[in-house]
């Protein structure tokens, strides 16, 4: 935008004189500086430690930066916005806008628990955000996005067999800038962000990042006898990062402060949602309607923060990197689960058929994580470098778990819905780590990279129930179990990068990765804790990095393969309201990536990715509950239980595609833009086990946004109006199964508009 604070004309006229002074020729100037402006950009990224070029690591990663991540992570998006954005990405979530759950490569964890742990992992400001809750931190004031693809264990660590998704703020610097950005939409959605930083002293900068979001109530509750317009779909949320650098001559330091507050309510849980033996969407509701009796009681409040020190040293040959770090998350989540009204024992219920009611909380009292790392690397100008570091994990984490009589009435706080059952999960987790990353430059065309870590992990869990909520089933009101998994592993990489041309690069990857031992113990509803012991990952593949027609296209692709042993797998639900973990023997991986950029005119920019996964279970002694009311297309053994040898993964779709297109046209003083982009997923089963109802159906979702841009002084202004899911696709999402064919929507199409000022 700077750019365009000089006319086109006045860049002709001064171009015209320097080329007469310097006997340059005009036309040589002027293709030079529209080869350049057609270029595409080098994306500069850190999946390894360093800050490299893109196309020269032999990774399979993707980034968003720039227009695309403004666009689609902006105007009140969380963290959801990515699913689908970036080949062999998905994201979806049972809460809402908190407790985000990454597939990669068909690779996830569906576990609803506040305990879970996932296999792709979440970083952000180089600290891994291990619990799920803060994993929902809102994205703004961001500088990129990178997916690495595939195992991460030997710079990353532990968790990591799948994949990593990484975030980098922006950071202070010496130069004052700042923005600022508001929005109004649809459902009287209000959102702002904003950021200002500069210098304190000649050696000290800050930044302060602030964004503001709120939506009013929207979802219209038609129960009868429990009617009420607007009663649920809002929110109100408030998150500040306040980040001060320090600029020594061989020292910097870095210090992080950031903290969320997000008051609303969960995502909505509809009974009967999905047809009887199809998948088809109950004609009865919307996205705006439900039918429940319990939605006046429904909430979410979620509060994070955190605090990391990032030191620097520069030696002459090393680099010294110390990075501290905090973080603590809270959460208290009460939601009408069974999504309907009334039961069928009372003779008063819908839509449909509801067993029994459900009206569950979940929460976090207590939360603490801290990590250090250490590390030390190599700044050498021949043919070899290398890192060297260590790491320190320790996490101390409550979990309480209420259920609720929905037709009791609760005299002490003069409502329905008298809390009938507790249980909690108190769990210790203490990691630590040695790693070392190796990097030789065999000739000027060849460079090879080898990788080892050990890691250590060990947990101390015990969970407790004092009141059982179904006391038929002859379980004991009080009861509690114990579990102490430990285990280490050593993790390992070798990649090689050849450059075939000056414009292309041929890679390959051997990777290992794992994931510790987990624990399930949310014993409210069941009797027994289970563990799954360690996963492993042995993962190959192989690509190409080019840049084409003269740095106007970019085409990288990526093939893979990949076997899972002793996979953790969560049976959720399955006629109960409790999870279980089980481990399956092999569950092998294949497929490809593709990204692609084009500059295709002055005026047009874009881009097209698309990727495949199939995956596959072999366990042919693997089997699990069921639904309780839909139609299992599994085979069911005499005990009642599908076997899942053959399955794919849940939450795994075999197609992601995804497209943007930019055009933009300058206009008076500024620029006239339109901006379109496209997702698709294929469809995903949400369970181990397969079902007609409990199968997504494929999600198509289109995005446009139009605007103007100008300058003016040392301020950049943007006025854009824009619309979320363009032709109001709705699918099921997600379900429930334990209870009835409960399921939850996507969004509805969301209509706004858009005023953001840069200063500088």
């Amino acid at each position: 935008m700077k750019a365009m604070k000089r006319s086109t004309l006045a860049t002709l006229i001064n171009a015209t004189l320097f080329s007469a002074v310097a006997g340059t020729s005009f036309s040589a100037l002027a293709e030079e500086e529209q080869a350049k402006k057609n270029q595409l950009e080098v994306i500069q990224i850190t999946a390894r430690k360093r800050v490299e070029n893109a196309q020269e690591v032999p990774v399979s990663v993707s980034a968003l930066q720039g227009d695309n991540l403004n666009a689609y992570s902006s105007a009140g998006m969380d963290i959801r916005f990515m699913n689908a954005k970036i080949p062999s990405l998905s994201v979806e979530s049972s809460f809402g806008r908190t407790f985000p759950r990454f597939y990669v490569r068909g690779l996830g964890n569906t576990d609803f628990d506040l305990n879970a742990s996932q296999p792709v992992s979440l970083v952000v400001d180089e600290v891994v955000q291990e619990n799920p809750i803060l994993k929902g931190f809102p994205v703004f004031d961001i500088a990129r996005i990178e997916v690495l693809r595939g195992p991460q264990g030997t710079l990353f660590g532990r968790n990591t067999p799948a994949g990593l998704v990484k975030f980098d703020t922006v950071r202070p610097s010496q130069e004052f800038d700042g923005y600022a950005a508001v929005s109004y939409g649809s459902r009287g959605a209000v959102d702002f962000e904003g950021a200002v930083g500069g210098s304190v002293t000649e050696r000290i900068s800050t930044r302060i990042s602030a964004l503001w979001q709120e939506q009013e109530d929207y979802i219209d509750v038609k129960a009868p006898g429990f009617e009420k317009d607007d009663s649920l779909g809002g929110y109100s949320e408030q998150a500040v990062r306040v980040q001060f650098l320090y600029e020594g001559d061989d020292f910097n330091g870095l210090l992080n402060y950031h903290y969320r507050d997000l008051d609303g309510r969960p995502i909505a849980f509809r009974a009967n949602l999905i047809e009887a033996g199809t998948n088809n969407i109950n004609p009865l509701y919307d996205n705006d309607v439900v039918y429940h009796d319990a939605a006046s009681r429904s909430t979410q409040q979620v509060e994070t923060q955190g605090l990391s020190l990032k030191l620097e040293w520069d030696l002459p040959e090393h680099t010294v990197t110390s990075i501290t770090a905090w973080e603590s998350a809270e959460i208290y989540s009460r939601a009408d689960v069974d999504g309907g009204y009334g039961a069928d024992f009372l003779g008063f219920q819908g839509p449909g058929i509801i067993p029994f009611a459900s009206e569950t909380a979940d929460v976090i009292p207590e939360h603490n994580q801290y990590t250090q790392e250490l590390r030390l690397s190599s700044n050498f100008s021949g043919d070899y470098n290398y890192q060297l570091g260590i790491f320190l994990f320790e996490e101390d984490l409550m979990i309480e778990s209420y259920s609720f009589d929905t037709f009791a009435f609760d005299a002490g706080l003069g409502q329905y819905g008298a809390q009938n059952g507790y249980a909690y999960q108190d769990q210790d987790t203490s990691a630590w780590a040695v790693f070392g990353s190796f990097d030789y430059t065999v000739s000027d065309d060849l460079k090879v990279t080898a990788g080892l870590r050990y890691s250590d992990d060990e947990k101390e869990f015990y969970a407790k129930r004092t009141k059982n909520p179904t006391p038929w089933n002859g379980s004991p009101d009080v009861l509690d179990g114990t579990a102490n998994p430990s285990d280490s592993h050593v993790s390992w990489d070798l990649s090689a990068t050849y450059k075939l041309t000056d414009d292309v690069n041929l890679f390959g990857r051997l990777a290992n990765g794992f994931r510790a031992p987990s624990v399930q113990g949310r014993i409210l509803f069941g009797d027994e804790v289970t563990v799954a012991k360690s996963e492993t990952t042995n993962s190959i593949e192989a690509g190409i990095k080019s840049d084409v027609l003269d740095g106007q296209g970019r085409v990288n692709a990526t093939v893979f393969y990949y076997q899972m042993d002793d996979q953790q797998l969560t049976a959720v639900g399955g006629g109960a309201n409790f999870n279980r973990l089980v481990n399956a023997d092999k569950t092998t991986g294949y497929g490809f990536e593709l990204d692609t950029e084009w500059v295709l005119t002055d005026e047009l920019n874009a881009t097209f990715n698309l990727s495949y996964n199939k995956t596959e279970l072999e366990d042919k002694n693997l089997a699990v509950q069921v639904c309780a009311q839909c139609t299992v297309t599994n085979t069911v053994n005499d005990q009642g239980l599908a076997i899942l040898d053959g399955n794919s993964l849940p939450h795994a779709p075999e197609w992601i595609a995804n497209a943007t297109l930019r055009y933009t046209k300058e206009l008076e003083d500024g620029e006239f833009f339109v901006y379109g982009d496209m997702s698709y997923r294929s469809e995903v089963d949400f369970f181990l086990y397969k079902s007609v109802e409990f199968e997504g159906e494929a999600l198509f979702e289109t995005g446009l946004r139009a605007g103007y841009m100008w300058s003016e002084g040392d301020n950049e202004y943007e006025v854009s109006a824009f619309v979320r899911n363009l032709f109001d696709e709705q699918v099921v999402i997600g379900g429930v199964d334990f209870n009835n064919n409960t399921g939850m929507l996507n969004e509805a199409r969301f209509i706004g508009a858009e005023f953001k000022v840069k200063f500088f």
